[in-house]
């Protein structure tokens, strides 16, 4: 490690330095604690008796070879502080942790042998290509007792192993060609979601060992798809056996009160500190390096860009800097990595170029086009003539970043409803727009993003604890529902005008916006090779579509199946809710 970058928040690899690492005989440990007395190591391989630990280089560092430690035994770090007090706390650098409720880090060789050096040559940022993700917590997609009768007294967790081994056939067969996994980092409560972390370098041992881990998404990368991690780099957990306080002081948080704490209760990292910068930045690129993923989903960006998220607060320089040479550092190392942005805000550049000032993510979730939707969708079909506006907004600003359309774990809980049960009306009729919703999703420019479950049309609120409502497809309605979301999605894969120019304006235009306060939209979607028009009623009437376009087009996608035949698309008769999807020639 080169510690005039590690000061300098320069440095991407502390982690190879930091931390545990097994020798020939032993391990080696290394821990940064500038403001402590002195620091001992503690473990299984001493009967928890203290080894003191020796300041090295400026004195800030501390390190102890242990010829007798070995893999896969626990250990804290004893740290003293002023006025002869200590805390045992965890590594900050460890690479595994002890599962909850024990909270000792655990030694790790990492070393693994992928498959997937093929992949990694010919993976890119997606911008041209169609991007499809399925966003997944890991610990509720599935439980064992689902598929084998066990129950497991821990909680009844899938490993990655397994997860892999059930998840991938499914990615597959429902035309999903990314995965974007929920906060993997080791973290105390289940129910943060893994967003209140305690190791940003520790898989969770919630779901097994690291390699399980390293499995899971190099089977991924064996079935042509990409595995997107989401990492939190704004605040971390409270508990004082981690990060809070590490060395007697606020080393990784801020000391204030005033934006010390995040709006979360957690503590909000200082990134004005080159120290800080360094750990976030060779933590993100951990991920990418010790376990190949394609990229990184950051949370909560806009806390970030203003100080407690609150643009009144104005922006917060440090952190922008932060990210500016964070996300520019890591697309040097790992140029063809996808770096999205969680931005709820409307700062300007979030997918733009560092060199223009930008802040160099590959992608921004659309937010406002989330909201908009959602609400448009769950008015009285007679009124949405009248609103027609919230739909075609989102037009208005697309092209001003890189957008990627999410429906995400945060709109399904905490009483917000599921997706079909935002819908207006009656359940038979909510299902008829939630495939609307989900066809004028899939035909808006942008890359897709849809939360697990979503697509059984679930009528029960996720809940970490629980499972997918599986059973659920034992009923026809969401069977068909469930079907409905995989051919849409396949022929979303299979047609370059809905995602080779998502990012260009002249591959867009309206054909109809609602006219004559009707709830009725066209649009058409280009290519190099290929026109699409996307025709949609948004009203409980029946409606007319007329165009001037040329030529004929083919029926190629119908909410109500009318067939694949070439019709006429100079003049068409629209059920309520219904849109299709026609090839133009």
């Amino acid at each position: 490690m080169d510690f005039q970058k590690f000061y300098a928040g320069e440095e991407f690899n502390a982690y190879a330095y930091l931390g545990a690492h097994p020798l020939n005989k032993g391990c080696i440990f290394r821990v940064y604690a500038p403001a402590a007395v002195k620091v001992s190591l503690i473990g299984d391989f001493s009967d928890w008796e203290e080894i003191p630990m020796q300041k090295i280089y400026d004195g800030q560092f501390y390190e102890v070879s242990v010829p007798f430690a070995k893999v896969m035994q626990l250990y804290k770090y004893r740290v003293y502080k002023k006025g002869g007090n200590y805390i045992d706390h965890i590594d900050p650098y460890a690479f595994w942790s002890e599962k909850r409720p024990g909270t000792a880090s655990v030694l790790y060789d990492l070393q693994y042998s992928f498959s997937d050096e093929s992949w990694l040559k010919t993976r890119n940022d997606r911008k041209q290509s169609a991007l499809n993700i399925y966003e997944v917590h890991a610990g509720s997609w599935i439980r064992k007792a689902k598929w084998d009768g066990e129950t497991d007294p821990a909680d009844g967790w899938a490993t990655y192993q397994e997860l892999a081994d059930r998840l991938i056939p499914y990615l597959k067969e429902n035309h999903y060609n990314a995965v974007e996994l929920m906060p993997l980092a080791e973290h105390p409560a289940d129910e943060s979601w893994g967003y209140q972390e305690t190791g940003l370098f520790s898989v969770t041992s919630r779901y097994g060992e690291p390699h399980g881990l390293q499995y899971l998404v190099d089977l991924c990368h064996q079935n042509g798809i990409s595995v997107i991690h989401d990492v939190v780099t704004v605040h971390f957990a409270v508990n004082d056996y981690a990060l809070w306080n590490f060395d007697g002081t606020a080393l990784y948080e801020y000391p204030h009160p005033a934006v010390g704490y995040s709006e979360w209760g957690s503590c909000n990292f200082m990134h004005s500190r080159g120290d800080v910068r360094s750990f976030l930045q060779s933590a993100c690129a951990f991920w990418l390096d010790q376990y190949h993923f394609d990229g990184l989903r950051y949370d909560a960006v806009g806390n970030l860009i203003y100080w407690q998220g609150n643009s009144a607060r104005g922006i917060n320089e440090d952190a922008v800097k932060f990210m500016q040479r964070m996300n520019t550092g890591l697309k040097a190392l790992y140029p063809n990595v996808m770096l999205i942005a969680e931005d709820s805000t409307p700062f300007s550049g979030t997918t733009k170029a560092v060199s223009q000032n930008g802040l160099g993510f590959d992608y921004k979730w659309d937010l406002g086009w989330m909201n908009d939707t959602l609400k448009y969708m769950g008015e009285t079909p007679a009124d949405r003539g009248r609103d027609i506006g919230k739909l075609l907004f989102s037009m208005d600003y697309f092209f001003n970043e890189n957008y990627l359309l999410p429906l995400s774990h945060d709109e399904v809980v905490h009483g917000k409803g599921t997706i079909v049960n935002k819908m207006s009306g009656e359940f038979e009729t909510r299902i008829r727009q939630a495939k609307l919703l989900y066809l004028y999703m899939f035909t808006h420019p942008g890359k897709k993003l849809n939360f697990m479950g979503n697509e059984l049309a679930q009528i029960f609120e996720w809940d970490e604890k629980k499972e997918l409502d599986w059973d659920a497809l034992k009923n026809p309605v969401h069977a068909e529902f469930q079907e409905y979301c995989r051919r849409l999605n396949k022929v979303y894969i299979e047609n370059p005008a809905l995602w080779q120019k998502d990012y260009d304006a002249a591959a867009f235009r309206w054909i109809q916006k609602g006219e004559d306060g009707k709830a009725v939209l066209a649009f058409l979607r280009e290519s190099d090779c290929q026109r699409l028009l996307a025709v949609m009623n948004f009203s409980g009437e029946e409606a007319h579509f007329s165009n001037n376009l040329p030529g004929k087009g083919s029926l190629l996608f119908d909410i109500y199946e009318r067939g694949t035949v070439d019709c006429f698309y100079k003049e068409i008769d629209l059920l309520p809710y219904e849109g299709m999807l026609l090839e133009l020639r």
